[in-house]
């Protein structure tokens, strides 16, 4: 009932934000759908005349099929940027495979002595098309439609990920912040649109599909394959569950002398995971189990608390503000002996030293157009943010010591906000779709786009200096590993580190930059 409750008030307090992101995902998947169809039908119709193009066209959108949605996306964002067009692509290229093949098979699997009728008759070819094969072919085209109307729903969720709207930025932004009540005002609402598009395709089938076809569809096929048979039904679920089942025992397996190092997902904090990860390797005969790339704060602190992950880097801002819900405070020892003292009596988890650099929150403008507006602080730029389009990830759009409380702070109040993934919001700057984004001090990418950093002069943000976090269950097993984790208190500097995301980001991998770092200071061979 309390979860109830709790997500009701979610909902009402952000049922605006829902509502304009539903139509998004509505107008979205609806123009997707309709462009599927107004290619998939006339093609379908070019390779039914010339059937020798049948195979290589079905294969190519076959193929299209095979290739994962994000890598897809990764392939049309160069071309297309970000936002609704390479989204809408994408989505469009997916859904005509089932409406190319139905189309493809319907028209094809007509009783040859029907359209020998309709030829003793007199009737073209055209004719032939469109008053014999089309109305026979119908409930077969209408069934692809449906799959691919159902599918678009779920992949528009994608969208998000690229500043594109719709209820993916609930369901990522709530993933990333491990917020239940976010997740499910995204997935409901898609899951509703879901059934309701098929419900109203549903009826369109009724209409179209002419009344002796309908009868002949519900009777059940004489001839049965052995991919009907009850047997083999039961077998391939069999089959089916037991892979379910193996993989997830084997998730559960895990030796006694295996640390499990984990990260979020930005370039930084996977370096920052690897590099204790070798450390370990190199001081201990321990296995380490690189658990990187998780996601947000929120993410991996749940990892712990579960016992999933045994270490990761976390920054002391994060901890004081996302994780401990404290106010900001702009003292470095304060903010440090605060949340030392609060994760180790409410988590059992222990900071370590810092590493040594303070990868703070800042705001980054293109330089000329900083020149051009003269904003040199976040306060210039409050003053002309309502004619501005701001890019930001998802996590920092939902921060309080992010975008949540810098709004209040600055009173920001831009034309438009984009959430959008970390690697992305500098595409979206460079191409002009958005004007301000959310950078971290010492991010790579700040120095490859020469971009201008804000001054925070209201101080707003905390200090976010770098800190291993430990389960202190994991310590009493493995006492060594502090002082081996503690060999990188205050080794790396902002510099230090802005050029090792530097290389990440231009192609380098982080275990390699990570391991590069370590031998530079000694630390292992």
């Amino acid at each position: 009932m309390n979860s109830l409750t709790s997500f009701m008030n979610f909902v009402i307090e952000r049922k605006d934000q829902i509502i304009s992101l539903f139509i998004q995902h509505i107008q979205l998947t609806l123009f997707a759908i309709v462009i599927a169809i107004a290619i998939a039908i006339p093609l379908s119709i070019l390779i039914v005349k010339y059937r020798k193009l049948s195979v290589p066209i079905i294969g190519f959108a076959n193929v299209i099929q095979s290739v994962p949605s994000l890598a897809l996306l990764g392939f049309l964002i160069p071309l297309l940027g970000i936002g609704s067009k390479p989204a809408i692509v994408m989505v469009v290229m997916y859904s005509l495979l089932p409406i190319l093949k139905n189309t493809f098979a319907g028209l094809t699997n007509i009783s040859p002595a029907l359209i020998e009728a309709a030829d003793g008759m007199g009737l073209t070819n055209t004719q032939v098309l469109f008053k014999v094969r089309f109305p026979l072919a119908m409930p077969i085209i209408m069934s692809g439609v449906r799959i691919s109307a159902v599918t678009a729903v779920g992949l528009m969720t994608i969208a998000a990920f690229i500043g594109a709207g719709g209820l993916g930025y609930l369901v990522f932004s709530g993933v990333q912040t491990v917020n239940n009540n976010m997740i499910l005002a995204g997935a409901i609402p898609a899951c509703f649109l879901a059934i309701f598009l098929d419900f109203i395709l549903g009826k369109v089938e009724d209409v179209v599909v002419p009344e002796g076809i309908k009868i002949t569809q519900t009777k059940t096929p004489k001839n049965k394959t052995i991919f009907s048979s009850k047997k083999f039904k039961y077998i391939a679920s069999g089959l089916i569950l037991l892979v379910i089942i193996s993989s997830v025992a084997v998730s559960f397996v895990k030796n006694e002398d295996t640390i499990v190092v984990g990260s979020k997902n930005f370039n930084e904090s996977i370096i920052l995971g690897d590099m204790m990860s070798s450390l370990i390797e190199a001081k201990t005969k321990y296995k380490v189990e690189r658990k990187l790339n998780l996601g947000g704060s929120a993410v991996v602190f749940t990892a712990m608390k579960s016992k999933d992950v045994d270490i990761y880097p976390e920054y002391t801002g994060t901890a004081l503000v996302d994780i401990l819900k404290k106010p900001t405070i702009s003292d470095p020892t304060k903010v440090y002996n605060i949340v030392k003292s609060e994760f180790s009596k409410k988590y059992d988890l222990d900071f370590l030293e810092p590493l040594g650099f303070n990868n703070t929150f800042v705001l980054a403008l293109k330089p000329d157009f900083a020149k051009k507006n003269n904003i040199t602080t976040i306060s210039d730029l409050a003053k002309i943010s309502g004619d501005l389009n701001a890019g930001l990830t998802m996590e920092f759009a939902n921060r309080q010591d992010g975008y949540i409380g810098l709004k209040k702070t600055y009173s920001l109040n831009f034309k438009s906000l984009k959430g959008i993934d970390g690697g992305l919001r500098y595409t979206a700057l460079e191409k002009g779709s958005t004007q301000v984004t959310d950078a971290f001090s010492t991010d790579g990418m700040i120095k490859k786009f020469n971009l201008k950093l804000l001054k925070d002069d209201k101080a707003f943000f905390p200090p976010y200096y770098a800190v291993p976090i430990i389960r202190n269950d994991t310590l009493k097993k493995h006492p060594e590993l502090k002082g081996i984790l503690q060999l990188l208190a205050g080794k790396i500097t902002d510099e230090d580190m802005r050029t090792m995301n530097y290389k990440v980001d231009n192609g380098a991998q982080s275990r390699t930059v990570a391991e590069d770092f370590l031998r530079s200071k000694g630390l292992i061979k």
